[in-house]
């Protein structure tokens, strides 16, 4: 049983009678008497929180940093009218707002209550139990209860390269053709006849269309489009360091994951709209989440779904563990694209051994996300301390660099950027490998 102000205003009141009118132990029974009838009226003429049937979608999906209203339906199945307060209870990184609602519910009426949510980082939220204070009548007394309503909130990424998703795919439907002349080349698929020229290979002649004409004619071929992307999330510990600044607008203070994230994103995107059919493997010592069998306008939104809830584990990547998922689910020549991290422990202990090995069969592309803080450390010099700090940021710029040149020594190409720069560059990266027909 809960009690109200209602009630202490009122037991002042008998108070008071007690003092002025009755002043002995008579006025105090009396007085008492009076009370618990009024809360025993109350009770007797409260509405049955058993009759309140709650219910609401399982899941609600928003992106990253924008609100979403979350609708709980509240039902009286009940013969008496319920009046009270109900709370709706989320984790505070859901950012509620307006959780708290006024109930007045006349037998058998159903009414949606909203509740404002603001996540501010992608993942997954519980919904915690929904609170029922109800009172009676008189207002003076009631009943307090908790009932479960399962519900999850999914933060999905906030993908805030989707504006320069479309200017990429303008620039892929143009190499591709759609609107301008085909790329030819050497490839596998079959463009037009053309006249042979001195120093072609005379195995492109095609004898049967020279035949039908006056020249000798030879076949010329496009580069193939639709080829196979896998791309790798390296999710251990070397993901969990943070980049940027924390008042970023472009995706500073995440973790590396975040801006691996952001990148994968727009490269899905852009490879679905070129009808390259994507895989992705997010591993660490174990396959944490996958998405393979999707294509077309329904992978972007399959990739959000499932990078909602990565997160960096704290412990060291199994790169053998990857190369083994990876080659497993990669069974023809595909562009493999691994997002990691370019310190010199991994380079050396962790991809230089599996490199090779990846490298004969596919195509490889390292991505790796820089600190602009470093950056700009290696270059701010005012006083002693800072350049401690600078000599600490150019050792960390130069073990990048060697890092870098190995692999490329190695015949892996790297692309390196800052978390705002990265998505695009990548893109940029994906675009000169169609149009050249490296993939």
């Amino acid at each position: 049983m809960v009690v109200t102000g209602r009630l202490a205003a009122a037991a002042v009141l008998a108070a008071l009678f007690v003092t002025l009118m009755l002043p002995s132990w008579l006025g105090v029974l009396v007085a008492t008497l009076a009370l618990a009838a009024l809360i025993g009226l109350d009770l007797l003429l409260l509405g049955s929180p058993g009759a309140l049937e709650l219910s609401r979608e399982p899941l609600t999906s928003v992106r990253t940093g924008r609100s979403i209203d979350v609708e709980l339906a509240v039902l009286n199945g009940g013969a008496r009218p319920v009046r009270g307060t109900l709370w709706d209870d989320w984790p505070p990184s859901a950012h509620a707002r307006h959780r708290t609602h006024p109930l007045h519910l006349p037998p058998n009426t159903r009414i949606r209550l909203r509740t404002e949510l603001t996540p501010a980082y992608h993942g997954d939220r519980v919904a915690g139990p929904v609170t029922l204070r109800l009172l009676g009548p008189l207002g003076l007394a009631g009943r307090q209860v908790r009932r479960e309503v399962p519900a999850r909130l999914r933060a999905l990424p906030p993908f805030r390269s989707e504006p320069l998703l479309a200017s990429k795919v303008k620039q892929l439907q143009q190499l591709e053709g759609r609107n301008t002349t085909t790329i030819r080349g050497q490839g596998t698929e079959f463009d037009s006849f053309r006249e042979y020229v001195a120093g072609d290979d005379v195995r492109t002649i095609d004898w049967r269309a020279t035949a039908r004409a006056n020249d000798v004619l030879v076949r010329t071929w496009r580069p193939e489009r639709n080829r196979h992307v896998v791309m790798l999330l390296d999710t251990g510990r070397v993901s969990a360091g943070r980049i940027g600044c924390a008042d970023s607008a472009r995706g500073g203070g995440g973790t590396r994951l975040d801006a691996a994230i952001e990148a994968a994103l727009l490269l899905g995107g852009l490879a679905a709209a070129g009808g390259d059919s994507v895989d992705l493997l997010a591993y660490d010592r174990r396959l944490r989440t996958e998405v393979r069998g999707v294509g077309g306008k329904r992978l972007q939104l399959k990739l959000m779904h499932a990078l909602a809830g990565l997160t960096p584990e704290l412990a060291d990547t199994d790169y053998r563990g990857m190369l083994r998922a990876t080659l497993q689910r990669a069974r023809r020549r595909s562009l493999v694209v691994w997002f990691t991290h370019l310190d010199a422990a991994t380079v050396q202990e962790g991809l230089r051994p599996v490199l090779p090995v990846l490298a004969e069969r596919h195509r490889v592309l390292v991505v790796s996300v820089t600190d602009p803080e470093v950056a700009a450390a290696a270059i701010h010099r005012t006083g002693v301390t800072d350049l401690y700090t600078a000599a600490a940021a150019e050792n960390v710029i130069a073990e990048e660099a060697v890092a870098r040149e190995t692999l490329r020594r190695a015949g892996v190409r790297v692309i390196t950027a800052p978390p705002d720069l990265l998505p695009g560059a990548l893109a940029d990266e994906y675009l000169e490998l169609k149009r050249t027909g490296a993939l």
